[in-house]
């Protein structure tokens, strides 16, 4: 079909399909006063118009890669991981806990990576991954960055693909470990229970309800057995858990979507065992993209 790009068609999950692709947009551009200053201090481009155009390049770099529409509508640049209420105990689990490990996985542009290494989280215990390695090597772009000045992990690698992430029961037992170089990983394997803080913003929903039980009980295997580990996310969400038709995915576009409660039963009691964990999620309306759910699951 001439003028058609592969697309994801959200009516089917994770399901590929050709279908035309909206042009991209820059009046959609935005930032916050809070997002201004955050790139400002991270690119060194302090007029705004520089700055515009910089972000611009890099938009329809990204948007070639894959058309989603969070990078047409610049959902993307947000400082998501910020505005969640564990975002400080992310922090303090930086600070407080020998080899802290952070990881922003489906980060897109790793964006919320970028944002807790400048807050203070250790960028070098920071692991940034998405299925598209194209969009990592955007990030280094986007920041002004290099392998060599930004110790950071920018990780490939698709979730669903057992030799980057296997399936693992979650631990209940903290057993002392050597650290790992993070630089030399090549899946995310050798960290089953071993990372501290794990963020998942704008990911879930991308998959159906089968895929993202998948994901979470992927994600558990992953999270350290101490007390005070988070897995958190803000993803779109139902009053009724079902597939719902959300302006988030674009017009005309479905998800399968949790509520509060099935997504909190999915945690406690599903992925890990009833009672050691404790689950808060809470549907809010957020501007432009509908009703999302903001959640965190913490180790007792």
């Amino acid at each position: 079909m001439e003028g058609a790009a592969i697309h994801i068609d959200f009516t089917v999950g994770d399901t590929f399909q050709t279908t035309s692709t909206p042009k991209e947009d820059t009046s959609l551009y935005s930032l916050s006063p809070k997002q201004a200053e955050f790139f400002k201090a991270q690119t060194g481009i302090n007029d705004d118009e520089d700055l515009k155009k910089h972000i611009l390049e890099v938009q329809a770099k990204a948007y070639k890669v894959a058309p989603y529409p969070c990078i047409r509508a610049f959902f993307f640049l947000g400082l998501c991981l910020s505005e969640l209420s564990v975002y400080e105990q992310i922090l303090e689990l930086g600070r407080q806990r020998p080899d802290a490990v952070l990881l922003d996985i489906g980060c897109c542009l790793g964006i919320d990576a970028r944002k807790a290494a400048a807050d203070g989280f250790p960028a070098k215990n920071i692991i940034a991954s998405d299925v598209l390695n194209e969009f990592l090597q955007l990030s280094h772009e986007l920041f002004k960055t290099t392998p060599a000045s930004y110790p950071g992990c920018l990780l490939p690698g698709d979730v669903f693909d057992p030799e980057f992430l296997a399936i693992a029961a979650p631990s209940y037992e903290v057993s002392p470990a050597p650290a790992i170089a993070l630089s030399s990983l090549k899946s995310l394997n050798p960290l089953h229970g071993r990372i501290s803080a794990i963020n998942a913003i704008a990911f879930f929903h991308l998959f159906n309800e089968e895929k993202q039980l998948h994901i979470a009980r992927a994600l558990a295997g992953l999270l350290s057995a101490q007390p005070g580990s988070i897995i958190c996310g803000q993803q779109v969400g139902a009053i009724e858990k079902g597939m719902v038709n959300t302006s988030a995915a674009g017009p005309n576009r479905w998800m399968f979507a949790h509520s509060p409660q099935s997504w909190s039963s999915l945690w406690d009691g599903i992925v890990f065992e009833k009672g050691s964990v404790k689950v808060e999620a809470e549907l809010v309306e957020v501007a432009i993209r509908g009703i999302m759910i903001k959640w965190s699951v913490v180790r007792l």
